[in-house]
């Protein structure tokens, strides 16, 4: 009995660890997540890492999803100061190659959060718009991304 039950775990396990991707075309999102927020926290922060299997480079064109404002950014040091710069034009995710939002780098950023913390195990649907791909519903995850890589 105890084999089976093994048996069935290890080919569980990998079908729940891929389960949180999602597909549009040639495109992979994988495992979308956002940091939980305190109470009042007026933005939120959402990564993930996009994979372009097709033969042409393609454009994350935008990120919708239900606050006033939801934005890419990308983040740079000056002078030991990070900062903040929106992503205008989108991000290329190169033909075969790979973009990683993640902390300390490029990443989403929902704002207006107006009280609604987000909180481990909540879901934030989103829309991903790619300029060859088309569309795709996502949700990010909430959780404790400390241990969380994206490499």
């Amino acid at each position: 009995m105890l084999k089976h039950l093994l048996a069935i775990t290890a080919f569980a396990v990998p079908t729940l660890a891929l389960a949180h991707d999602f597909t549009v075309g040639e495109i992979v999102i994988a495992h979308p997540v956002a940091k939980p927020t305190i109470a009042s926290a007026m933005t939120g922060a959402g990564y993930f890492m996009i994979t372009n299997n097709g033969a042409e480079d393609d454009t994350l064109l935008s990120v919708e999803a239900d606050f006033p404002r939801v934005m890419m950014h990308d983040t740079a040091m000056e002078d030991g100061v990070a900062t903040m710069f929106h992503l205008e034009g989108g991000v290329v995710i190169p033909s075969g190659g790979s973009v990683t939002f993640a902390p300390g780098g490029k990443h989403v950023m929902f704002m207006g959060l107006k009280g609604d913390p987000f909180e481990i195990g909540e879901e934030i649907p989103a829309t991903l718009t790619f300029e060859k791909a088309g569309t795709v519903e996502i949700n990010f995850a909430v959780e404790d991304i400390a241990a969380m890589d994206h490499s």
